[in-house]
């Protein structure tokens, strides 16, 4: 009898995710595969003038630019907007914002400290009419697409076959409260390429 690890949940208790706030999100690939491209470039030791070294940089393959482009389309949603994201190899950083109630006029995007003050700090009850689909509806669809047209990649353009599904079936996930808080994240998200050596995301993972 093989014992399967619990999965832990990772969501915030009772917090409704249809709510217009800042959400720093982070989606690997299963197995942490790496089918998006490649890090490239040496990290320079130092910034001498004379330092011609080229900082590491992300080249994305076609897989890596379909889920650049979709990630960039999630936008289409008229209460969605992104902040800052980056492509990795074998997982993907952004900011999503939702700014308003789906189906409204979509208005200014509310700030960090708007969010902060209207929403309650301990998340608001689920089941008190919601009409936003939720933050994990709208990463289940962006996954969807994307490995449908992966699929259809695979057997028409030969990209690389992944193992049973495309992305792992769980993502990590933050409420943003405030400036320092997203300032922080969007320095670890430009500094991705760079620290790919020691990024823990990098291993790739054993499948049970």
């Amino acid at each position: 009898m093989i014992n399967l690890p619990n999965r832990k949940h990772i969501r915030l208790k009772n917090y409704d995710y249809s709510l217009s706030g800042w959400y720093y999100v982070t989606i690997c690939t299963q197995n942490r595969e790496c089918l998006f491209g490649q890090i490239v470039g040496v990290a320079p030791c130092g910034d001498p003038p004379n330092d011609r070294r080229v900082r590491p940089s992300m080249v994305l393959n076609d897989a890596g630019k379909m889920v650049d482009q979709k990630i960039i389309e999630l936008k289409k949603y008229q209460n969605i907007e992104i902040n800052i994201y980056c492509v990795m190899p074998n997982h993907i950083h952004f900011v999503l914002i939702i700014t308003s109630q789906y189906g409204s006029t979509r208005g200014s995007t509310p700030t960090i400290m708007e969010t902060a003050a209207n929403n309650n700090p301990d998340g608001p009850i689920r089941g008190s009419a919601p009409t936003n689909p939720t933050l994990g509806e709208y990463i289940k669809r962006f996954k969807t697409l994307t490995t449908k047209i992966y699929i259809d990649n695979v057997e028409k353009n030969n990209w690389q076959p992944f193992n049973k599904r495309l992305w792992q079936r769980n993502y990590y996930e933050h409420i943003i409260r405030n400036e320092t808080e997203l300032a922080k994240i969007q320095n670890y998200i430009k500094s991705n390429p760079d620290i790919w050596e020691r990024d823990r995301n990098k291993i790739k993972m054993t499948t049970i």
